[in-house]
Order: C-alpha cells, then sequence, then structure tokens
C-alpha cells in the first residue's frame, strides 16, 4: 500500500469525480502551485495508484442493453483448467469484471450484452463450452439503484497524517 497523505487523496478524490479537470483547476482545489500538484498526479500515476484513466460510456445509449451476474463453478479446480477459465475470461468483451471467489461458486461475471439473444449465445457458445465449467446461474439487472467507479477513499484521510488539509467538498 502506497503511503498517501491528506493531499493525494483529495487529488485521488476530485479526479474520480471529475477526471478531465485541468491540473491548473485540480491544483487550486487542493490548495497546491501546480507545479507540485501535477508532480503528486505523476507520482500516483508512476506508483500505480492511479491505473489508468478512462470514459464512462452508457450502455444503453450504445446498444448494450442487457447486464447480467453470472456464478461459475468449476468441476475441478486444476492449475490448468483455471489458466484456460481466466484466459476466456479475459479475453471475452462482453465479460466487464471476473472475480475469483470464496463460497459455494468460484467465479463471479458482470456481462453485458445487447439483448437476452446475445446473452443466450455468450453463455452457450463460449461460457458452457468451456472445459471445466461445471454450473452456471445467471441473474439479470432489473434497474442500476447505484453504479460507481469511485473508491470510498473519506475514510483513509482520518488514517494518514495531516501534512495537508484536505480540500473542500463540492456540493
Amino acid at each position: 500500500m502506497e503511503a498517501l497523505d491528506r493531499t493525494d487523496l483529495g487529488i485521488l478524490e476530485l479526479l474520480q469525480r471529475e477526471g478531465r479537470m485541468t491540473n491548473a483547476e485540480l491544483a487550486q482545489r487542493v490548495s497546491l502551485s501546480p507545479s507540485p500538484c501535477l508532480r503528486r498526479v505523476r507520482q500516483l500515476e508512476t506508483t500505480g495508484v492511479i491505473r489508468h484513466y478512462a470514459a464512462i460510456v452508457d450502455p444503453w445509449r450504445v446498444g448494450l442493453g442487457l447486464q447480467a451476474y453470472v456464478t461459475v463453478t468449476m468441476e475441478k479446480r486444476g492449475d490448468t483448467q483455471i489458466r484456460a477459465f481466466h484466459a476466456a475470461a479475459q479475453a471475452w468483451p462482453e465479460v466487464l469484471s471476473c472475480f475469483a471467489l470464496t463460497g459455494e461458486m468460484d467465479y463471479l461475471l458482470n456481462v453485458i450484452v445487447e439483448d437476452l439473444e446475445h446473452f443466450s449465445r455468450f453463455l452457450m457458445e463460449r461460457l458452457l463450452k468451456l472445459e471445466g465449467v461445471a454450473n452456471v446461474k445467471s441473474s439479470f439487472v432489473l434497474q442500476t439503484v447505484k453504479h460507481t467507479t469511485a473508491l470510498p477513499l473519506d475514510g483513509l484521510a482520518r488514517q494518514t497524517a495531516p501534512h495537508s488539509p484536505m480540500p473542500p467538498k463540492k456540493v
């Protein structure tokens, strides 16, 4: 874990919400001059705290109207089957995320597709044909109540050394 002070956390919080702001605006909002602010952002990028930047696209507006969470149980947990499953999940564009889990199921996939027909093709022609897949259960998203990509950094600020004040929150 990186040692982050309140200013770093403030930078991260702002960039998570408004990733396109200029360095000058970011610097002002975290009470730094532009050069030290840019150095901090570059350091956060270099150390991998900031992994990458991306546009968040509305799936409905681009024709991806069906989202499902799919649990997968494997027959065996041999290295070959696990590596094959991981490689397949990473290669499938319909899979937004894949998590290895504890408990009754081995994996949880977040899948997004155009419609039920596309989901059926994905399931029958890809997932169920993968060697080692024993059981699959699907749950379809009816409504998105909350979805965010922003991590809850507020609590971390209380755990860090008070190097500099947190920026004021925008209301």
